[in-house]
C-alpha cells in the first residue's frame, strides 16, 4: 500500500464558472486558472501521483502547455488514472475535502464523487468527498479562494 496527499488552491474571480469535482456549481464567482481550476481534482490529482511517486500535476500538465487552457480536470484526472495502472497501480480510497465560505456544497458532492469514482473506474464507495467553510477565517472564509485537500491509497 502507498499513501499520497494533494493539496491545490485557486483564486475567485467574479463572472467565471465554477468548477468543483467536475459540477459546474451555481455561484457568481469562478476559480481562476490555466485548465478549469478544479481545485478538488486537482488535489486529488497530486494525492494519486504523490502515492506513486510519479510527481504532480505541474510536472504533467504545466501551465505553460496551451494543450491545457481551459482542459476539463475530468480529462487530467483520467490520464492520471492511465498513469496508475501503467504502474500497475489500483486505487484503494480517495478521502478529499473542500474548503469554501460558499456557495455551500453539499447539494452537489454525491455529483462530485460519482464523477471521480467514474473517471477512476472505481466504486463510489472508494471515494469520499466532504466540504467545510473556515468560519470567515483566512482566504477561504474572505472569499478569496477555495482550497482542497486530499489523501490518496493505492494498492
Amino acid at each position: 500500500m502507498r499513501i499520497g496527499t494533494g493539496y491545490d488552491v485557486h483564486r475567485l474571480g467574479e463572472g467565471l464558472p465554477l468548477w468543483l469535482g467536475g459540477v459546474q456549481v451555481p455561484h457568481s464567482h469562478g476559480l481562476i486558472g490555466h485548465s478549469d481550476a478544479d481545485v478538488l481534482l486537482h488535489a486529488v490529482c497530486d494525492a494519486l501521483l504523490g502515492a506513486a511517486a510519479l510527481g504532480d500535476i505541474g510536472k504533467h500538465f504545466p501551465d505553460t502547455d496551451p494543450q491545457y487552457k481551459g482542459i476539463s480536470s475530468l480529462k487530467l484526472l483520467a490520464h492520471v488514472g492511465n498513469l496508475l495502472k501503467q504502474e500497475g497501480y489500483s486505487v484503494g480510497n480517495i478521502d478529499a475535502t473542500v474548503a469554501a465560505q460558499r456557495p455551500k456544497l453539499a447539494p452537489y458532492i454525491t455529483q462530485m464523487r460519482q464523477n471521480i469514482a467514474d473517471t477512476l473506474g472505481i466504486g463510489l464507495d472508494q471515494v469520499s468527498v466532504k466540504a467545510t467553510t473556515t468560519e470567515h477565517l483566512g482566504f477561504e472564509g474572505r472569499e478569496e479562494g477555495i482550497s482542497a485537500q486530499a489523501v490518496a491509497l493505492l494498492n
